[in-house]
C-alpha cells in the first residue's frame, strides 16, 4: 500500500505523499488509507456478512461448495425470458430480445453484492465512453436499487450523528430527511443560473469556526438540478474541485439527469471527468441512474468511485437488502448488450430531445399565462422549472416577496393545479416565493390549462393584498 503523510482532516488540507508506483493511466490516485478519516463510526464497526463474504471462494475451480443456502434452480418455474424494445434508430419499430440462458440462470439466483459482473463491466465501459475513465484498481462500480439507495448507503458510510454537511441550496428534497436522520448541520451553499456558487462555498469554508471539524462531504446535482433545473458550468466545477482538495472534503456527485442534457452548448464535463486533471484523484463519488432513461421501476443505479468507499457501501448492502435484484439486472444486461454503447447513447439523445421539446412547450405556456407574475431561468437539462412568484402589484416596491407554501399547497390545489412549494427543497425549511413544476408527463393542453388556473390564483392573491 502506498505510504501517506497527512496533517489530519480536522486541520483542513491534506498533503499526500504517494510512493513512486504510478497507476497504469498515469494519474495520482489517493491511496485506500486516505479514506479512513472519512468513514463513519458505523462503517468502521460494520462487519461483512459471514456468508456473503465467502461467496468469491466458490468461484475457485475444483471447489465443492457447501457454503450458501441458495435455492435449487430446478425448483424455479422460469425457463426463458423474452421481451421487445423500441429500436434506438427507429422508435416506431420493436425489436425482440431473448435473455441468454446463462444470464437468466444468474438472474434467478442470489448474486454478488456489488452486482452481476457482466453488467458491472458494461457500466465501467460506459464510464470510459462518457467520462473518459479507464478501468483501474483504484476505482470501481457497485449497483444499487436506484441511485437513492446508493446515496443512502454512502451517507451512512461517511456521516456520523451531528456532523456538518455541505448541501447546495435549493437541494433535491430526497436527501434532506436523510441528513436530518443523522441530526446533521446542513450548511447551505448558494446556487444560481450557473449552478453551485463556488464563491459561497469558499466563503463558508474560509470563515469556518476555529476548532469545529469541517464538513467531510458536499452533496450536489450538477446537471438539470432538482429542483432548479440549473447545470453547473465547467469553471464552477473546477473551482469546487479545487476547494475540495484545499479543505479536504469529498464530492457526492448525484447525476440522474446527465443524459437529459439538452443545452445549446456542449455538455460540461462531469466532476468524475474533471478530477482527472487534479493533482490527486479520488475525491468524487459519482451516482448514476437508469430511472430517467430506461425505466424508473427497474430500480437500477450505480455508484462509481474509490474502492474503499464502495467497499464500505457494499458492506451495508450485504447486511440490508443483500443485492440489487439479479432478475432486473439481467433484463438490463440483455438490453444494453443488444444495443452497445453507440445505440445506448443514441437512445439517450432521443430522450433528451423529448424533454427539450417538453421544456419548450412549458416555457411557451409560462410566457402566455404567467408573464409578469413569475420569474424563471430556462433549464438546460432535466424535467423541472423553478420559478419565483412575483406577488407584489406593479409599482409596489415592498420587500416582502411572499411565501409559496400556502398559495401552492392549498389555494392552487383548490383551483385544480398541483405543484411543489419551494420550501421543501430548502434544508432549513425557510419560507420562499419559489415553486417547482415538473413538465415530464403533461401534454401541451394540460400544461396550458394548469398555468391558466395558476394565473387565476396568483391574480386573486395579488388583488387581495
Amino acid at each position: 500500500m502506498a505510504a501517506v503523510a497527512t496533517n489530519g482532516h480536522a486541520n483542513g488540507h491534506t498533503d499526500n505523499i504517494v510512493d513512486g508506483k504510478s497507476p497504469s493511466d498515469g494519474l495520482n490516485y489517493l491511496p485506500p488509507s486516505f479514506y479512513d478519516q472519512f468513514l463513519s463510526q458505523a462503517a468502521k464497526e460494520r462487519k461483512p456478512s459471514p456468508i456473503r463474504g465467502l461467496f468469491p471462494l466458490e468461484k475457485k475451480p475444483g471447489v465443492l461448495s457447501l457454503l450458501a443456502g441458495k435455492p435449487n434452480a430446478a425448483t424455479f418455474p422460469f425457463t426463458s425470458l423474452s421481451f421487445t424494445i423500441r429500436s434506438p434508430q427507429d422508435p416506431t419499430q420493436e425489436v425482440p430480445i431473448t435473455v441468454d440462458p446463462n444470464d437468466l440462470a444468474a438472474g434467478l439466483q442470489y448474486g454478488d453484492t456489488a452486482g452481476l459482473a457482466p453488467l458491472l463491466d458494461w457500466f465501467c465501459g460506459l464510464q470510459g465512453h462518457s467520462h473518459g475513465r479507464k478501468k483501474t484498481d483504484h476505482w470501481r462500480i457497485s449497483t444499487g436499487s436506484g441511485s437513492q439507495d446508493l446515496i443512502y448507503k454512502a451517507v451512512h458510510a461517511l456521516v456520523d450523528h451531528g456532523d456538518p454537511v455541505l448541501v447546495e441550496s435549493p437541494v433535491y428534497a430526497g436527501v434532506i430527511p436523510l441528513f436530518k436522520t443523522f441530526h446533521c448541520d446542513q450548511i447551505e451553499v448558494d446556487t444560481d443560473a450557473d449552478g453551485i456558487c463556488s464563491s459561497s462555498l469558499r466563503d463558508i469554508l474560509e470563515n469556518w469556526p476555529a476548532g469545529k471539524p469541517k464538513p467531510k462531504v458536499l452533496y450536489t446535482v450538477p446537471y438539470g438540478c432538482n429542483p432548479t433545473g440549473m447545470t453547473a458550468t465547467t469553471q464552477r466545477r473546477k473551482e469546487v474541485l479545487e476547494l475540495s482538495r484545499k479543505h479536504n472534503f469529498l464530492i457526492l456527485e448525484d447525476d440522474p439527469y446527465y443524459f437529459l442534457y439538452y443545452g445549446k452548448t456542449e455538455r460540461p464535463p462531469s466532476y468524475f471527468t474533471l478530477e482527472m486533471e487534479e493533482p490527486e484523484v479520488g475525491r468524487v463519488l459519482r451516482f448514476d441512474s437508469l430511472s430517467k432513461i430506461l425505466s424508473a421501476g427497474i430500480r437500477i443505479g450505480f455508484a462509481s468511485g474509490p474502492v474503499a468507499l464502495l467497499d464500505a457501501m457494499d458492506m451495508h448492502t450485504g447486511t440490508s437488502n443483500l443485492q440489487v435484484s439479479s432478475f432486473t439486472q439481467v433484463v438490463t444486461l440483455a438490453l444494453v448488450k443488444s444495443w452497445g454503447y453507440d445505440n445506448f447513447i443514441l437512445h439517450t439523445e432521443r430522450v433528451s430531445q423529448f424533454y427539450r421539446e417538453k421544456r419548450d412547450i412549458f416555457e411557451a405556456a409560462l410566457r402566455r399565462h404567467l408573464d409578469g407574475l413569475v420569474q424563471w431561468e430556462t433549464p438546460e437539462a432535466g424535467m423541472f422549472f423553478w420559478f419565483k412568484l412575483l406577488m407584489n402589484a406593479p409599482g409596489d416596491a415592498s420587500v416582502d416577496e411572499g411565501d409559496s407554501e400556502d398559495l401552492i399547497r392549498n389555494k392552487a390545489y383548490e383551483e385544480g393545479v398541483l405543484a411543489l412549494p419551494g420550501t421543501v427543497f430548502l434544508p432549513n425549511g425557510r419560507k420562499t416565493s419559489y415553486v417547482r413544476a415538473a413538465f415530464s408527463l403533461s401534454t401541451e393542453e394540460q400544461v396550458n390549462e394548469a398555468l391558466r388556473r395558476l394565473r387565476v390564483v396568483l391574480l386573486k392573491e395579488r388583488d387581495g393584498r
